[in-house]
């Protein structure tokens, strides 16, 4: 098995994710510095203290996630769950890597093309040749297209959900109500939901869903899905981490650890 230095997943993770074109919510790239070289690295969603013990027993080397540490707005104070799980990656050399919207967006590896390709969505794509999906609300992270073929209600699109995910999503609108066009966003996206309303879709799917959102779907008749936070970003970190084993020879292997929010 191959092995590489840090630096070097770092510059390749950096030009192909571009973290300098996103305003985050935390730091992008290398959180908590390592071991100078890898060999295994644990792929997952969260860089909990559960994930980063696996990872040390496991002999990894590196974390790579989609959510970090350090979030915007959150006390600085290294105590409590933040001390243990840095005292736990020091302590076993992990270096820990996070990528947070860079992930969501990314065309091929991200988290709202990975969702589209597990659930048979078709995106949208440019008429300019290009190939690139259409994207529309704050940063350009919500994606639209169209159910798979064959595919006419809610309550079907419900159904896929749950087959493939492993969790019953939330619908709100009538499970026969016809849908054609889609609006989607991983994650905790139910504020962008009166951008995907205005875009003129059927239905909008995201992972969370807050007291809102039922009110805004009654009035406007736009059928609204939350299908979970972790459930609908468990593919864009494990996509990515196959890119790296491509690219590095590494050792790569995914950790999933269900989270029912």
């Amino acid at each position: 098995m191959n092995k590489i230095f840090v630096q070097d997943l770092l510059g390749w993770l950096d030009q192909q994710l571009k973290p300098a074109l996103f305003q985050d919510y935390a730091p992008n790239g290398l959180q908590v510095q390592g071991k100078p070289e890898i060999k295994k690295v644990i792929t997952g969603v969260t860089a909990s203290a559960q994930l980063l013990q696996i990872a040390a027993d496991k002999g990894a080397d590196a974390v790579l996630v989609h959510h970090g540490w350090f979030w915007k707005g959150e006390n600085p104070c290294v105590v409590g769950s933040k001390f243990r799980r840095m005292e736990l990656a020091i302590r076993h050399g992990l270096n820990v890597i996070g990528y947070h919207l860079p992930l969501d967006a990314h065309p091929e590896w991200g988290n709202n093309a990975q969702l589209a390709r597990v659930l048979g969505l078709v995106p949208d794509r440019a008429d300019d040749g290009s190939g690139q999906p259409v994207v529309f609300g704050r940063g350009g992270l919500i994606w639209s297209g169209t159910l798979p073929p064959g595919m006419q209600t809610l309550g079907e699109l419900g159904t896929q959900i749950e087959t493939t995910l492993g969790r019953r999503p939330l619908l709100i609108g009538n499970s026969n109500q016809p849908l054609r066009r889609i609006a989607w966003c991983t994650g905790g996206a139910q504020g962008m939901f009166e951008e995907a309303i205005a875009r003129g879709v059927d239905v909008y799917l995201t992972g969370e869903a807050s007291e809102q959102v039922y009110h805004q779907a009654i009035e406007s008749g736009v059928a609204y899905i939350g299908a979970g936070h972790h459930a609908t970003e468990r593919y864009g970190v494990q996509a990515l981490g196959q890119a790296v084993a491509a690219q590095f020879g590494v050792d790569v292997e995914f950790v999933d650890l269900p989270n029912p929010v």
